[in-house]
């Protein structure tokens, strides 16, 4: 499982990325309550093993900027580099769709991650719930001024 990645990327629907939502980032809500606003304009990311579905991760691109929201993988397969796999495939992404500037709301717990890709944080500390957050940003390497 180390030098071949076991995995695949793929694009996926909003449907199946939904579970994934609901089991990691809030388990204490209904599915259904885990989709957001423009989730139908999204460009919703998979990470498989076989075929099984272990990470989601949404993109929402306004002109030249694009956000990463509800970036959720599976705790049986957190810490074996399928984030870090995903952020660089979005970021590809991005930057063959010409956007310029990425960012998200990142819980605080998950800084380290966002700060491997050249994201900083901006502005203070804010609470989701009871979750602290900080807005992380990178302006990506295929924009041009």
């Amino acid at each position: 499982m180390e030098k071949n990645n076991p995995w695949t990327i793929s694009q996926v629907t909003v449907e199946q990325a939904l579970p994934i939502r609901h089991q990691v980032l809030w388990p204490n809500k209904t599915q259904d309550e885990c989709r957001v606003d423009d989730d139908e304009t999204g460009h919703h990311f998979g990470v498989f093993i076989g075929q099984d579905l272990v990470c989601v991760a949404s993109i929402f691109i306004d002109g030249k900027t694009a956000r990463l929201r509800k970036f959720a993988t599976l705790e049986a397969y957190q810490g074996q580099g399928i984030g870090s796999a995903v952020l660089q495939h979005i970021i590809s992404f991005l930057e063959q769709h010409l956007v310029e500037t990425f960012w998200c709301d990142a819980r605080e717990n998950a800084m380290l991650l966002y700060r491997r890709f050249g994201m900083q944080p901006q502005g203070e500390r804010f609470y989701k719930g009871d979750i602290p957050y900080r807005k992380m940003q990178v302006t990506l390497s295929g924009s041009s001024s």
